[in-house]
């Protein structure tokens, strides 16, 4: 255990010590729970194989909860000689005692309200952004075989309208308070770019996830099919043994009954929106159903999600591959995707982010629409332009976006679906006479010799190259799945109040299914003083 100078947790001394006081007031072990979480990271951090770190707590997880649903050695042998990812992904499903069993298991706990430094979320800065090429590498630790849904996010494209927080709140009916999708100021000694310091925090989905490994029950697993990590609501017996090994503060423990049902939930999703889908139920590749989505019951955890329901179709073929927060974003700060594929809309934004940006606001004319624009015109690039109602510089970061675009119009995203129409448009201008790659045109064009590296100063100097690209705590060995661009949190980040440049929670609600608004607020806040829901009280 960590001493008064010393916290083992990445959040500090006062983020451990309101967990331990949580844990507590809980009749489960606080030790244990503590012990675990710190063990759990050197796991991750690999000071400690998972195979020891399961054996080392069996006796003790048996005692305390009367099961071990963790992996053995042994199927952990098994596992890795089957090069199996992480241990979750071969266990089985865990028959809980349902709803009464947890409520049964459940205590409440004091929360206060406090500010914690940020520094944790990075690293020391030495003045040199990290490569881009190393996060992506840092994102494929399994090689980037199968699924691995995940982010990027702009936060220097973030603009704190919160919009993603309340399409959060409205796509999974959460109660009040339960923000698992959340967005904070910050201060830093670093040198300031001008504008606010946001941070955008949903659940990282780590590929090594430290909350997994601490789990009695299994509740809280990794989904093999596409590397989700969820909570099985049927399974979790609310230990939240699991919110204090996360290293990024995500979890919610549902305090009392959500103010909207399972019911209603489902008759809005079933009849009033006629999909086959409660929103809350996903089928898992072995055929299994898992209650992983939308909002928890009491006595349970829950985080993030990235919308499981979405990536397995239920809510129709033209979700998958989306997430609320994304689609709700006005500036797409957030893009999602299959960060191990290199088509996917998170993996391109994430390679070139300057050209991610242009294919967030570039609105090419469509294909008939310049066909018939153009019909009759002069093909040198003045008639053109004129004709087609586009200036130079339109022109110019179309043909930019196309010779840096080595997969152009591949993938099943928006930038994909935009790519596409940019090729469509260069194509009609070219097939009517215009020669766009005609050295001349392409000076006119402000392309210099039309190479890679002409067209990315272009899409640089217009959009801008992010001051940094960033994991959250990498050095953890987590492996989040979440990239950043931006100002990366110093060792000495502070969380402040809003500066009014961006909206504040208590202006903005959402609606439940069952037609309810919902009043935001910033989970530091009065609901969680009461006890209504929590997360330790802490403000992350």
């Amino acid at each position: 255990m960590s001493t008064d100078d010393e916290s083992f947790h990445p959040l500090g001394n006062e983020w451990e010590n309101e967990l331990e006081e949580m844990l507590d007031d809980t009749e489960y072990d606080s030790d244990l729970g503590m012990e675990m979480a710190q063990d759990a990271m050197r796991v991750t951090k690999g000071e400690l194989s998972e195979a020891e770190f399961h054996e080392m707590y069996h006796d003790d997880v048996m005692e305390e909860f009367g099961e071990d649903q963790r992996p053995t050695e042994a199927a952990y042998e098994e596992a890795q000689a089957a090069e199996e990812g992480t241990m979750s992904r071969m266990l089985s499903k865990f028959e809980g005692d349902g709803e009464e069993g947890r409520r049964d298991a459940m205590k409440k706990m004091g929360a206060g309200a406090a500010f914690v430094g940020l520094g944790a979320w990075g690293t020391v800065d030495d003045g040199e952004p990290e490569p881009q090429e190393q996060v992506a590498a840092a994102q494929e630790d399994d090689g980037g075989d199968g699924t691995q849904w995940g982010m990027t996010i702009d936060l220097e494209r973030c603009d704190g309208c919160l919009t993603c927080v309340t399409a959060c709140g409205n796509e999974n009916n959460l109660d009040q308070g339960v923000n698992w999708m959340y967005v904070l100021e910050f201060e830093d000694s670093t040198p300031q770019t001008g504008r606010p310091n946001r941070l955008v925090r949903p659940c990282q989905h780590c590929t090594d996830a430290p909350c997994e490994k601490v789990c009695p029950t299994t509740a809280r697993h990794t989904r093999d099919q596409d590397g989700l990590v969820l909570t099985d609501y049927d399974v979790c017996i609310g230990c939240r043994y699991c919110q204090v090994a996360c290293p990024y503060g995500v979890n919610y423990f549902q305090w009392d009954e959500p103010d909207i049902s399972t019911d209603q939930i489902e008759e809005y999703y079933t009849e009033e929106q006629g999909m086959d889908s409660d929103h809350m139920t996903t089928t898992y590749e072995n055929g299994e159903e898992r209650w992983v989505d939308s909002r928890a019951p009491r006595g349970t955890m829950s985080k993030c999600t990235m919308c499981p329901t979405r990536q397995d179709g239920e809510m129709g073929e033209d979700m998958v591959g989306t997430t609320a927060c994304e689609q709700a974003c006005p500036p797409g700060a957030i893009q999602f995707g299959d960060v191990n594929s290199d088509t996917s809309d998170a993996s391109k934004y994430a390679t070139n982010p300057s050209r991610g940006r242009a294919l967030q606001w570039l609105s090419p004319p469509s294909e008939s629409a310049l066909e018939e624009d153009l019909d009759g015109a002069d093909d040198d690039l003045e008639s053109v332009l004129e004709a087609a109602g586009l200036d130079v510089e339109d022109l110019m970061l179309m043909k930019a976006v196309g010779i840096t675009g080595e997969s152009m119009g591949e993938g099943d995203g928006d930038m994909a679906a935009t790519e596409t129409d940019i090729q469509a448009a260069l194509d009609v201008i070219e097939a009517h006479g215009l020669d766009l790659d005609d050295e001349d045109i392409l000076d006119e064009l402000g392309l210099g010799d039309g190479d890679a590296d002409d067209a990315q100063v272009v899409l640089d100097q217009q959009y801008g190259s992010p001051e940094s690209s960033f994991l959250l705590q990498e050095d953890m060995g987590t492996n989040p799945n979440i990239t950043y661009f931006g100002h990366e949190p110093g060792p000495n980040a502070e969380q402040t109040e809003p500066t009014g440049t961006g909206v504040e929670y208590a202006d903005l609600s959402y609606e439940r299914a069952d037609g309810e608004m919902v009043d935001m607020v910033d989970n530091r806040k009065e609901v969680l003083d009461e006890e209504t829901v929590g997360d330790a009280g802490v403000s992350l």
